[in-house]
């Protein structure tokens, strides 16, 4: 746990760059840090780990007040990860990552087993790259190794100051999701500092949103982007919030629409004659596990010869996505395959399938929740027409 108390950092020309800070990150819990240049946000991450001293306040790291702290043994227990990784050129890959448990007295054959199973953890195997140098890997890969030593001795808390911000966007998207995946896993205290709305929303479980040197808003994504609470963080997130919304909206089963369904096996003429009594154009079509497999349209199974199935009409799926990714990933999905609708799955399993006209009600759905305070599914459809 992180918590700050009216913390101030004043510079001696009289600059202030951040003003009676109180605020706390919950054991666990991601929190970004977001706004423009010199507004503060990185002043206040560096003052976690005392490489910048606050003018007054207090700040406590898992109930210790940091002033009463050695910095060098403090910093030793607190991850950290800048944009440009800082690894050793000279040092391996796998020595690299096991800097931080060779500071601090771990037997050389443990850290090293250590660093060996972070690296697996983000994505890169010891025996392939423990090896080589920083010089030998690329942009991405370094970053992970990055990661990778910032958590090799298990701290309790995680500092990020722009770590994906040195690399293409395809591969910070990649990393991004990596990331998740694994903070998923270790369940840190992150604070993460960031100039880009989009990385905040998608990432933080809270976004700080900073002016000059003080929060306007510290909340969640959905209500950041749902609810601005001042005129400045309206302009901040964009006028396009309702769109970045869509990266923090998750698909729910509720969302779902149900279509005509037909199987592999089943006679041609039988799923027309379905069809046309549902005045349906198309079913889903399910392996006999029940799995999705594909689609079929009622004119190709109209124009089907007597013994026909649907498995030799059928065409394969490829605009699906699984329950719980974000309407984001699903409208990109729709795009990409020119698509009416995708199938949502939970593993293999069908669920059902999610329309431009359901993802527009999810997305007010989300809104109205917030307003509401209630969570998604409590709230009445007629709410979201009426909107």
């Amino acid at each position: 746990m992180i918590r700050f108390e009216q913390v101030t950092k004043r510079y001696p020309d009289g600059t202030t760059a951040v003003d009676d800070l109180s605020f706390e990150v919950a054991e666990g819990e991601l929190v970004t840090l977001v706004g423009p240049s010199g507004c503060g946000k990185t002043t206040t991450m560096m003052m976690v780990n005392r490489l910048i001293e606050p003018t007054s306040g207090r700040i406590f790291v898992n109930g210790e007040d940091i002033a009463d702290v050695d910095p060098v043994r403090l910093r030793r227990r607190i991850g950290y990860v800048i944009q440009q990784v800082g690894l050793f050129p000279h040092r391996t890959i796998l020595d690299n990552t096991a800097t931080v448990p060779a500071l601090v007295g771990w037997k050389k054959a443990k850290a090293r087993a250590r660093a060996a199973e972070l690296l697996e953890l983000v994505g890169l195997d010891p025996k392939t790259y423990g090896s080589r140098y920083p010089e030998q890997l690329s942009g991405g890969q370094r970053q992970r190794v990055g990661v990778a030593r910032a958590l090799a001795a298990d701290p309790p808390v995680l500092l990020m100051d722009e770590p994906f911000g040195a690399v293409d966007p395809v591969v910070r998207e990649q990393l991004q999701d990596e990331f998740l995946r694994m903070q998923a896993a270790v369940r840190k205290t992150v604070l993460l500092v960031t100039h880009d709305i989009e990385e905040a929303v998608r990432l933080g479980d809270r976004i700080a949103v900073y002016g000059q040197g003080r929060i306007e808003q510290f909340d969640t994504p959905g209500a950041v982007l749902g609810a601005p609470e001042t005129p400045y963080v309206a302009e901040f997130v964009g006028a396009d919030r309702g769109l970045k919304r869509l990266s923090v909206t998750e698909i729910q089963t509720d969302d779902l629409e149900q279509p005509p369904l037909a199987r592999l096996d089943e006679p041609a003429a039988q799923a027309a004659a379905r069809l046309r009594e549902e005045e349906a154009r198309w079913a889903v079509v399910l392996d006999t596990d029940g799995d999705l497999h594909g689609w079929v349209g009622l004119d190709e199974l109209a124009l089907a010869g007597a013994g026909g199935t649907v498995g030799d009409l059928a065409h394969r799926m490829k605009s699906w996505v699984p329950v719980g990714a974000p309407l984001k990933q699903a409208f990109g999905v729709m795009l990409q395959h020119d698509a009416g609708w995708v199938a949502v799955l939970d593993g293999a399993r069908f669920l059902g399938v999610l329309t431009p006209a359901k993802l527009h009600e999810a997305l007010r759905r989300s809104v109205d929740a917030d307003a509401q305070g209630v969570a998604r599914d409590q709230v009445e459809f007629d709410s979201v027409a009426d909107a």
